[in-house]
């Protein structure tokens, strides 16, 4: 195991990384693999190999004399947000040194025989004589051994009853092909990469808020128009976030949905996870699952992260801002972080896949092994859409039609009989396709907001403005989208 260990040993020179607006600093690296050991990891109580999760207890229990044990629970790392400093990293969220073997040769410690395990798609082997198992606990600068990881607590039978209740009502407009080869029984458990990142932030936001005092309608002979009056006031937010848990795809394919064929979003879309019960890594959770390795950086994923920060801080400040109801342009926006802290994560995701081979699409249904949380791309039968969409339509002309010779002032609702297929087609492609689906990370991720320093100064009335929302209000707007 010599040259193992030296194959595994943590790169002595840390990354340099951004930690706040303007200062830079030599990051606190966390090594989270203490004590581990690669080879046979025994049961405490009989000393046998053959382990694996108990998916009931969230144990890990000996499948020889059926003792079950707690994981152990990572250590080292900060658990009050409102004191983070620096730069913190686990070891196993560490740079990916290019280079570096997938392949590993163990030599078990019951008969010497050599067992070879390729980390790129698998953390256990077999002894081909002893039938012990050997595992990977060690951290290896490649990506494939986490901090942290979340054990599956939904069964796959369960996974497979919301997959098919998904599908099952997506059927009227579902591909013949789809319909035909669908099998609920393909759904595989895997555990996908994530970074997992800690933020202690000051935010300070700037900018101009509208409160609307009047609302009148301005009649020129057969035109109305509806005006607004709004007081205009000066809106300065300064406070404490704290934000626990944020958490990002590790893995490049999974985080780009650019191209038309790509559904990645889908498997977004299932967080969040419950991050604060990830236990010590330990291969044996891996046992009847499959996983994917790391291969993002934390360097590649610190602007999304800054983003997504800022997302959730002008979310947050939301609750100050009730009076502006037209709403708040923030025109600067500063986010000091003062402190962060990133962990490596396996998380659990059963996972139903179906290649359209027509249109070279991958499409997912994903559920969150967690939270059971479901959502799906089912592919769509586009003549039978285009066909029932275009006789809404006809029925929608029709209505309208009918609608003009008994109502001489049917404005308002000729446009919506008039394009109704059109919104028919779009509302059908939305449910069946589920494009937009995301994860709200600006609402979905733990946050405190404390020490509060807030400023509403009157600047004048605005009178006459046609729009209902003030132009440029970006309070509620998200930027650090993934999809």
């Amino acid at each position: 195991m010599e040259d193992n260990n030296e194959m595994m040993r943590v790169t002595d020179e840390p990354v340099i990384v951004q930690a706040g607006a303007e200062t830079t600093d030599i990051p606190t690296i966390v090594q989270t693999d203490v004590g581990a050991k690669d080879g046979q990891s025994k049961c405490p109580k009989c000393g046998a190999t053959d382990i694996s999760l108990n998916v009931n207890k969230g144990l890990l229990r000996c499948n020889f004399c059926r003792h079950e044990f707690e994981p152990e629970k990572m250590t080292g790392m900060e658990t009050d947000i409102s004191k983070l400093s620096g730069t913190i990293i686990g070891s196993g969220a560490q740079d990916i040194i290019a280079d570096t073997k997938d392949v590993l040769t163990f030599k078990c410690s019951s008969c010497a025989a050599e067992v070879v395990i390729d980390t790129a798609h698998a953390m256990q082997a077999r002894c081909h004589w002893c039938r012990n198992a050997l595992s990977v606990n060690q951290q290896i600068p490649n990506g494939a051994v986490p901090d942290i990881v979340l054990p599956f607590k939904i069964k796959k039978e369960e996974a497979k009853a919301n997959i098919e209740n998904f599908v099952g009502k997506r059927q009227f407009f579902a591909h013949p092909q789809f319909k035909k080869e669908f099998c609920a029984d393909n759904v595989m458990g895997v555990y996908l990469p994530y970074m997992v990142v800690d933020v202690n932030t000051h935010v300070a936001l700037n900018g101009q808020g509208e409160h609307e005092v009047r609302r009148y309608t301005r009649t020129s002979g057969k035109n109305k128009e509806t005006l607004y009056d709004a007081d205009l006031y000066d809106v300065e937010r300064k406070f404490d976030l704290t934000i626990e848990g944020l958490t990002v795809e590790s893995s490049a394919d999974k985080r780009s949905n650019k191209g038309s064929n790509k559904t990645n979003n889908i498997i977004n879309s299932i967080m969040p996870f419950d991050t604060e019960n990830g236990v010590k890594w330990n291969a044996n959770f891996l046992r009847g699952y499959t996983s994917e390795k790391r291969d993002t950086n934390i360097e590649q994923l610190k602007g999304l992260v800054n983003s997504q920060a800022k997302d959730i801080a002008r979310h947050k400040v939301n609750g100050t801002l009730a009076n502006y109801d037209r709403g708040v342009k923030w025109t600067d926006e500063y986010l000091e972080v003062k402190g962060e802290q990133w962990k490596a994560a396996y998380l659990p995701v059963w996972l139903y896949s179906y290649h359209q081979k027509a249109k070279n699409q991958l499409h997912y249904v994903a559920v969150n092994a967690r939270t059971k949380e479901t959502m799906g791309s089912v592919p769509i039968h586009f003549p039978k859409l285009l066909g029932v969409s275009a006789i809404v339509e006809v029925i929608g002309v029709i209505l309208w039609l009918v609608t003009l010779s008994f109502f001489k002032d049917s404005e308002d609702v000729s446009w919506l009989l008039l394009t109704i297929g059109f919104i028919y087609y779009g509302i059908m492609y939305a449910r069946y396709r589920n494009k937009s689906a995301r994860h709200h990370h600006e609402k979905e991720t733990k946050s405190n907001m404390d020490n509060l320093r807030r400023s509403d100064t009157f600047v004048k009335r605005r009178t006459g403005l046609k729009n209902s929302r003030m132009a440029g209000a970006n309070n509620t707007s998200v930027k650090g989208r993934i999809f």
